[in-house]
């Protein structure tokens, strides 16, 4: 076969019957016979990814594009390849690049918008996935794209039109129908409530699907002041989602009162060396506590940007560990037994590093990961300059809120509220005891504060992180950078205080947590 074009055929029939050997020594044949063949390179770039070598991918379409320069499909597999390694800076570069194209192909305009996503790149997104919708308006996935990245951007009514046109053609779409619900205050006059439970009787055995129609409804019944059927809608959801979840909380709770007997008063005392580097703001507390609020109003600061929720520090914490260790695993009851040993120094500098690119380039940064709240103490050891911020809310106000919200992949404890409301005690124990050992090292903002009188309390929190004050941080609901948290929708809009109190509607429904919390804290 001495043709180009049918060996590359032949290779990519190989590579879609995943006969990967056998379509490498084919690739790698096609290659020497005929180098200046630019596609074969191209080719050879996909399977490269396929088998999982990023860095011959690279290398593979570098040699195609030196070939046929500016070849969008190819750059656009560069841009893939680049991500695949982590090498943001680069994909982003070379993503831009194709800035001003618009592909003639749905798919590709989609696939393109989805790795712009990824990358951060969400108002690039926006216009790919909207060129997607454009070229297949049938397709309701690339509606229900578009509208995630318009309600990430703040462009809720633009996300409610795309999200409702993707029900229209996928009304079985439990996503969607997830997503508009969270989108605008319900009315009721003008609610989803009867299309809701439509959706949810077609649903009816599939577990999976239900789940996310009962959320749908009960926060659309909530906005309607309907709040036992409210309620009623939630805890079958939360329920559900429990039953298919394979979660014991009780090591959860016996890591973290684990941490409270290691991380003993004695390593905080005398000087802490730890990596001197001032940029990081962390911002902690249990979710739905006004984290993305604090997030939104410091990241509005001309000299302070948000990388948003990291998981960067608990990564490098596994690596010095497992340094030490071999057994420790992301687990934190693995961590906390050889944590105490590692170089406090070298964690801290490793993070700093590993945040990179998408920090440095101000003077601060926010890395706003609720959950960092477990490794208070190792922050403070590790980088004894950053700042760490502390969100506390009513309790039963916090339990609430964290139970009302689908989360996805984390925050296990919060679909039953028993278990809820165990976590929120020893959160609250391991809270106590970093103040107890590090006194003033967390400045806490008190949510209700922050949403009744703001300014003072946002001066405070710009003298803790010592930032000058800026007027923007009062006006943060006008800064345009995207927010992918669940408070996507609120931070849109000036401070609102109807949160406060909201368990209230619901004092016999949340019993089991009133009752654990009232004779626990």
């Amino acid at each position: 076969m001495s043709n180009p074009a049918e060996m590359e055929a032949r290779v990519r029939q190989l590579i879609q019957a995943k006969q990967y050997r056998e379509a490498a020594e084919a690739c790698d044949q096609l290659n020497q016979q005929f180098p200046e063949f630019e596609s074969g390179w191209y080719t050879a770039s996909h399977l490269a990814m396929a088998i999982r070598e990023p860095m011959l991918a690279v290398s593979a379409i570098d040699r195609a594009l030196q070939l046929s320069p500016g070849k969008p499909e190819w750059l656009f597999q560069r841009v893939e390849c680049l991500g695949s390694m982590g090498e943001v800076a680069a994909a982003r570069a070379t993503a831009e690049q194709l800035s001003d194209h618009l592909f003639d192909s749905a798919g590709i305009s989609a696939a393109f918008a989805h790795t712009l996503s990824r990358l951060g790149m969400y108002e690039a997104a926006r216009q790919h996935y909207k060129r997607a919708t454009e070229l297949d308006p049938e397709e309701g996935q690339y509606h229900y794209n578009l509208a995630t990245v318009e309600r990430f951007l703040g462009n809720i009514g633009a996300a409610h039109e795309a999200v409702t046109r993707s029900i229209e053609l996928r009304p079985d779409d439990d996503e969607a129908h997830l997503l508009r619900a969270g989108l605008v205050t319900q009315t009721v006059e003008v609610n989803n409530v009867d299309t809701l439970l439509q959706a949810l009787k077609r649903a009816d055995g599939q577990a999976r699907r239900q789940v996310k129609i009962c959320f749908a409804l009960a926060k659309e019944l909530e906005d309607v002041g309907d709040y036992a059927r409210s309620f009623e809608f939630l805890s079958k959801g939360a329920s559900l989602r429990r039953s298919n979840m394979n979660y014991t909380p009780q090591k959860d709770l016996d890591a973290i009162r684990n941490i409270q007997k290691i991380y003993t008063p004695d390593l905080f005392d005398g000087h802490i060396e730890g990596h001197i580097n001032a940029e990081p703001i962390f911002v902690i507390g249990m979710p739905r506590t006004g984290t993305t609020l604090v997030e939104r109003i410091l990241g509005s600061h001309s000299v302070v940007r948000s990388a948003g929720e990291l998981q960067t520090f608990s990564v490098e914490l596994v690596k010095h560990c497992r340094k030490i260790s071999k057994e420790a695993t992301g687990n934190p009851a693995d961590l906390v037994a050889v944590s105490t040993s590692i170089d406090f120094a070298a964690l801290g500098e490793d993070y700093i590093v590993g945040t990179r690119p998408d920090t440095g380039g101000t003077a601060h940064f926010i890395d706003k990961l609720p959950l960092n709240f477990l490794y208070a103490g190792l922050i403070h050891l590790a980088l004894p300059k950053a700042k760490i911020i502390l969100l506390e809310r009513d309790p039963m106000d916090t339990c609430y809120a964290v139970y009302k919200n689908l989360f996805e992949g984390i925050y296990p404890f919060s679909y039953d509220l028993e278990e809820l409301a165990n976590y929120f005690v020893v959160y609250r124990e391991l809270i106590n005891h970093w103040q107890s050992v590090m006194p003033g090292v967390m400045h806490v903002v008190k949510y209700e504060e922050m949403v009744t009188t703001p300014k003072p309390v946002i001066e405070d929190l710009l003298s803790a992180c010592d930032l000058s004050w800026e007027d923007a941080c009062l006006k943060f609901y006008e800064n345009t950078f995207a927010s992918t948290t669940a408070s996507a929708v609120q931070v849109r809009s000036n401070i609102f205080q109807s949160s406060i109190g909201k368990w209230r509607n619901y004092e016999q429904q949340l019993k089991p947590v009133s009752d654990i919390l009232g004779e626990s804290l």
